[in-house]
């Protein structure tokens, strides 16, 4: 690679899609004959994938390539992902960066830093097309577990057709499109002889397979990974509530190498905001999946992500949403405040919530989802739970997502059944 950059650092900003990009460019760049830098401050080459989901994380963006840029001037910094996708001249008048490559363009990066002129840095070099215009799912393949160390995760769906009212994400990762099945059999396959757990993740899983012409839906993909591959553990991430069908329960139900985990994004329990939201569920449709799924699986890991303060949501709004989040047989709660987005239909609304009660809504959910939480935790306590266990040192995370302090310490990457003997504060001890 005829270039000056000899180390690079890869720094990911938000959900697990976006992880697992980072984790497979890494393995792109490493493939190119470049080393992985032990941290940004002796790169030569730091690359920001960016999330834009909130104005904030816009924000956290900008300090960063600020902070970088200070810390290690010579640095050549190149922004990917969300934010770069949705306003590449932003970031390219920012100190320091040289590349901003879109979403669109993603997947060449290695290509564009080789063909990278040596010497003095240089400016306003981006690459961002029409994300829309792009039909194939682009992913190089995920070589190790990047930041994680023990639990890849591997993205075989990007896009959404969705158009929720408060989400930019649809406009910056484009249409459904998922990774072909054989693809994601060889992927997963290859990792399977590293690691004993591997995390399925997109930015809507559960559209996977529902392209024009597919007939294999995500369950049908799951039994092949199953049949096809030696994977110890497959973990599904965030998958829309509706997208649970019963085919995939029970699938889940029936196969201990299934985590019994199933987080199913809400964002309300109430109707009317639901609808205000352009969700495509109501509340009782919700809770026939999370209660399927609880009689199937008595022990699962149950989550939602939900949030407070959506323009227009009253107090009697909030309250329907508390009490059906109150009913339901949840493990553990995301609990977000409604940040506006530009762009997006929400931030338009006349009747935006005060955020003293925001904040207010939230610490209320938090504190319920803790409540649950704890719940859930000391009903583990004298059971035996199949655990794999962390690079963190001293940590097992169980297949039903509770995180374990071992008793003793343990090589990373391995399963192994731990007696629980009590809880932690936020997780489980393991018995002496």
């Amino acid at each position: 690679m005829s270039t000056t950059v000899g180390k690079f650092f890869v720094q990911n900003f938000g959900c697990r899609a976006t992880q697992a990009d980072g984790a497979a460019l890494e393995s792109s760049l490493a493939a190119d004959g470049l080393s992985q830098a032990s941290e940004r401050s002796v790169a030569d080459l730091v690359v920001l994938n960016t999330c834009t989901v909130t104005v904030s994380a816009d924000e956290d963006v900008r300090q960063t390539i600020r902070r970088v840029h200070r810390e290690n001037p010579a640095a050549r910094i190149l922004v990917t992902g969300c934010y770069a996708q949705r306003a590449p001249q932003e970031l390219a008048r920012l100190p320091g960066v040289e590349w901003v490559v879109g979403n669109s363009h993603k997947h060449a990066i290695p290509e564009l830093i080789a063909l990278a002129p040596t010497g003095a840095p240089y400016h306003g070099n981006v690459h961002v097309g029409d994300i829309f215009a792009q039909q194939e799912f682009l992913s190089a393949p995920v070589e190790d577990a990047g930041g994680d160390r023990t639990r890849p995760n591997l993205k075989i769906q990007d896009g959404c057709n969705n158009r929720c009212s408060f989400c930019i994400i649809p406009f910056v990762r484009g249409r459904s499109r998922g990774m072909p099945a054989d693809e994601a059999v060889a992927q997963v396959g290859r990792l399977a002889a590293r690691y004993r757990e591997v995390v399925l993740t997109g930015i809507n899983l559960g559209r996977w397979g529902r392209e024009p012409g597919s007939t294999l839906r995500l369950a049908g993909l799951v039994r092949r990974l199953l049949d096809e591959t030696a994977i110890e553990r497959l973990r599904l991430s965030s998958v829309e509530p509706m997208d649970f069908s019963d085919d995939l329960l029970e699938l889940m139900a029936a196969s201990a190498r299934i985590a019994p985990h199933v987080h199913a994004p809400l964002q309300s329990g109430s109707d009317r905001i639901l609808r205000r939201m352009h969700r495509k569920y109501r509340p009782r449709h919700y809770a026939d999946r999370i209660l399927k799924a609880r009689r199937l699986m008595p022990d699962a890991a149950i989550g939602a992500d939900v949030m407070v303060g959506f323009p227009g949501e009253t107090d009697a709004d909030f309250e329907e949403s508390r009490q059906f989040i109150e009913q339901l047989p949840f493990t553990y709660l995301h609990v977000f405040t409604y940040s506006e987005r530009p762009g997006t239909p929400a931030a338009e609304h006349p009747l935006p919530v005060p955020m003293a009660v925001r904040k207010e809504r939230n610490r209320v959910l938090r504190e319920l989802g803790e409540r649950k939480n704890r719940e859930f935790r000391q009903r583990m306590v004298g059971r035996t739970l199949s655990a794999v266990t962390l690079h963190e040192l001293g940590a097992a995370l169980t297949g039903n997502y509770l995180k374990v302090q071992l008793a003793s310490l343990r090589e990373a990457n391995l399963m192994a059944d731990l007696q629980i003997g009590g809880l932690t504060r936020d997780g489980l001890r393991e018995a002496e």
